[in-house]
């Protein structure tokens, strides 16, 4: 294992994973085998990573977090605390579906809010946020704003994670960053 990687001692990381330099693996955590995890990531108290899970760069994951085998975070995404991800759509204890794991892509910059549930199979979009405790049952696009038991888009999100205004033109500007956002036909895109 990388030197520059911290393992709290309570925790356990399992052979074949590869870490990135700056990852930090906080108490009572297990990384199961295969597990490629980037650099810079922080993994809080209590967290487990399933066989074969890949997380890009800069991701944190707070505590009581399970990412489950089939589940792939890109760089910079955020999963809050006791948040989780499912990976079988039908789970019964005497039915093995090992071999049928959904898979769950979390895009560039996604942030999870406490306590939500993503359900196997429904991707996260680029900069989307997902609010505490929503259940997540469809895709949700790039900087979409969702909430809610099943999830619904109730706006638009920043790159700095700042609620959008759009105007008469479909534009809006991000208050703490200055990006601009254009909309079309439920579709943002940074412009600049």
């Amino acid at each position: 294992m990388n030197s520059q990687v911290f393992v709290h001692e309570s925790s356990y990381v399992d052979e074949g994973c590869q870490i990135g330099a700056g990852t930090k693996i906080w108490h009572f955590s297990h990384i199961m085998k295969d597990c490629v995890i980037g650099e810079n990531c922080n993994i809080g108290q209590n967290v487990v990573i399933s066989p074969e899970v890949i997380l890009g760069r800069n991701v944190k994951i707070q505590n009581n977090v399970s990412v489950y085998s089939g589940v792939v975070c890109e760089d910079d995404v955020f999963l809050g605390p006791s948040m989780v991800f499912t990976n079988v759509i039908n789970p019964r204890s005497a039915v093995n579906r090992r071999g049928d794991y959904s898979k769950t892509l979390v895009k560039k910059g996604a942030s999870i809010g406490a306590n939500a549930t993503i359900v196997c199979g429904h991707n996260i979009g680029k900069y989307a946020f997902v609010g505490a405790g929503t259940v997540v049952t469809k895709e949700v696009p790039d900087y979409a704003l969702v909430v809610g038991n099943p999830s619904r888009q109730i706006g638009w999100m920043s790159e700095f994670g700042h609620r959008l205004k759009f105007d008469e033109h479909g534009e809006a500007s991000c208050p703490e960053s200055h990006q601009l956002y254009r909309i079309d036909k439920d579709k943002v895109v940074r412009i600049k």
